[in-house]
């Protein structure tokens, strides 16, 4: 029985609280915060009568400390789930540090302006050392990870589909399949049509960055950095079919590696349609892309932002959106002296999500196991203290509650590899 605070209330953070209230034997009070509260009082509004859960909102700037501390001072929540934006995952841990609650976000800590001199120094110093440049990193949030232990708190990072359950994957691959994983493909495939010429399934600014950026994959003790999109594979995804699909860039490819040791390459690929690639290099050319504010009739603007206004919300794709994702991964290694591959995988339907929650599955994919880890947190089953990702816990009890909460995973002992 515990008492959650949850800021944001966005598509994913939709889903997150729904589930959250689902649970209600472990998440018996809620309070949703978000910078626009009336999101916040329609969401509680649609809750009403469904659950036992004790529902409130409030409203918080999660960029200020001050705010977020007073928040949680006066609700005084067992843990802290945020499902709010990258930029304010340290705002978020500082005022959870600072009133003693546990921490949960779906995504590593970037920064909003990549342009600030002080992160730019320590940014640029990371890309020489360890040979990738992808603006997000865990470098900013393992350094609280001492300040944690001390604090004898829980900061559980990066609970969404992936990062998040795919670690969990990995570490149950590791428990129940293998002495030694050799290989890790992450493979990312959303078979999912909107109808829109151009629209992001998440944010439309972390997105664009996210796709945009160099490419890179963990091989042989290093990072090994590509051009943006120069990687592509077809692959024949079980119920959805043949995608292309590129490699990027991401973060659980970082955890992993730190933390599954033997581990010789870990890569990551995500689907794209052509109509999406070509948009995408489009508003890149023109400039629609960049974080650098300009001057537009006299107002400091940023493109991307602006970009973001004019897509359509993420949150409103669910009734439109058809078709299904598959999420998973492929592991190779040695079991018993033997070699051995599997590939553990979720396929979820995006109109069956929209059926019971009203969100589309990518929102779906993140938000349940935001719920996830953030209850295994809460009721202590997961209770190791510092800064961790989810592949350092016992895989077991998330891989029950997937199944309980409506994200089924299949193992496939014979599956395709990709080349």
């Amino acid at each position: 029985m515990s008492r959650l605070l949850v800021i944001g209330c966005g598509g994913v953070a939709q889903v997150a609280i729904q589930k959250c209230c689902q649970n209600s034997d472990v998440f018996t009070e809620l309070c949703i915060a978000s910078r626009t509260k009336s999101k916040c009082d329609a969401l509680k509004e649609k809750l009403n009568g469904k659950t036992s859960t004790i529902v409130t909102t409030a409203q918080v700037d999660a960029d200020n400390v001050e705010e977020v501390k007073a928040l949680i001072s006066s609700y005084k929540p067992d843990a802290v789930l945020n499902v709010a934006l990258p930029y304010q995952d340290l705002t978020i841990m500082d005022a959870c540090l600072a009133c003693k609650v546990h921490y949960i976000d779906t995504a590593n800590y970037e920064p909003e302006n990549t342009d600030d001199p002080k992160w730019r120094e320590v940014y640029e110093k990371r890309c020489k050392e360890l040979g990738f440049s992808a603006y997000f990193d865990y470098s900013w949030q393992w350094a609280y990870d001492e300040k944690f232990k001390e604090a004898g708190l829980t900061a559980l990072l990066g609970t969404g589909f992936d990062p998040g359950v795919t670690s969990v994957f990995t570490a149950y691959a590791k428990k129940h399949y293998f002495d030694e994983i050799h290989t890790i493909d992450i493979l990312d495939c959303n078979g999912g049509d909107h109808g829109y010429a151009f629209a992001t399934n998440f944010n439309p600014e972390v997105n664009l960055r996210e796709v945009s950026a160099p490419g890179s994959y963990w091989e042989d003790g290093h990072w090994v950095e590509v051009p943006a999109m120069s990687i592509k594979r077809e692959y024949d995804f079980p119920q959805v079919g043949k995608k292309d699909m590129y490699l990027l860039h991401h973060e659980e490819i970082e955890a992993l590696a730190r933390n599954i040791k033997g581990v010789k390459r870990i890569r990551f690929f995500m689907t794209f349609g052509q109509s999406y690639l070509t948009h995408m290099k489009c508003l890149e050319n023109v400039g629609m892309l960049s974080t650098t504010p300009i001057d537009f009739n006299g107002q400091q603007i940023v493109p991307i932002q602006f970009l973001k206004a004019l897509l359509p919300d993420p949150a409103s794709l669910g009734p439109r959106t058809v078709g299904k994702t598959n999420i998973g991964c492929i592991f190779t290694g040695v079991k018993d002296g033997k070699e051995k591959t599997i590939m553990i995988y979720n396929v979820c339907d995006h109109q069956e999500c929209y059926k019971e929650l009203g969100s589309q599955a990518i929102s779906y994919t993140t938000g349940v196991p935001a719920m996830i880890g953030t209850a295994l947190v809460a009721s202590g089953v997961w209770n190791k203290t510092g800064a961790l990702t989810t592949d350092e816990f016992d895989p077991d009890p998330y891989m029950e509650m997937l199944n309980k909460f409506g994200l089924p995973w299949i193992v496939d002992e014979n599956p395709v590899t990709v080349e």
